[in-house]
């Protein structure tokens, strides 16, 4: 199998890092692209319509994307455990459903940034999209520690990812500011040799 793989995407990263937990690194080759959301890697859009990253080349079958749909296939086709499928299964899908949606603001606000000339970009527009991550942060912080500190799932390694994406693209708003909570799960999260393995290039 190939991934379409960028070391600076968060959605990549998730997938990468749950190779890492199932020791199945040497099962997926990454094909790194170059792209960004104005100019899409012509293999890449080969392989998905949208240009957008990740996607999973597989030996047989369509091409998958959505780093969502990816983990879920990865998991499921090396029985890799996790996704529970007992009583907390709606709570570890909302919470990566979570982690992802901080990716997606984040990543949005960097769009404006990086990719928009400077009279074109919106400062209200990023606010807003860091309200959403505030308030979401807010809400792990106060409400969501306990199943953080559950058993490793793929909510785990997506919230991970999110908050070192913070780091990597934000780290000026000091995301650990009034959660404490979060700031100490993730430093030890941070610390294992997954996250460390695929840790993106200087910023």
């Amino acid at each position: 199998m190939k991934l379409f793989h960028s070391p600076a995407s968060p959605y990549v990263r998730k997938v990468v890092v749950l190779l890492h937990e199932l020791d199945k690194t040497d099962a997926v080759l990454l094909e790194t692209v170059t792209t960004t959301a104005f100019a899409s890697d012509e293999a890449l859009k080969a392989a998905n319509p949208l240009g957008k990253l990740p996607a999973l080349q597989r030996d047989d079958g369509v091409t998958l994307y959505d780093s969502r749909v990816i983990t879920g296939y990865l998991d499921a086709h090396f029985d890799g455990g996790m996704y529970p499928q007992g009583s907390g299964r709606w709570e570890n899908l909302t919470l990566e459903a979570t982690g992802d949606g901080i990716m997606d603001a984040s990543v949005s606000m960097s769009y404006e940034k990086r990719l928009r000339p400077e009279n074109e970009q919106s400062d209200g527009w990023v606010e807003a999209q860091w309200g959403k991550v505030s308030r979401t942060l807010d809400v792990l912080n106060s409400r969501w520690m306990s199943h953080l500190s559950g058993p490793l799932s793929m909510a785990h390694i997506s919230v991970g990812c999110a908050l070192s994406y913070l780091d990597f693209r934000h780290d000026a708003r000091n995301w650990r500011d009034g959660n404490d909570a979060l700031a100490a799960w993730h430093k030890d999260f941070d610390s294992r040799a997954s996250m460390q393995a695929t840790q993106p290039p200087a910023a």
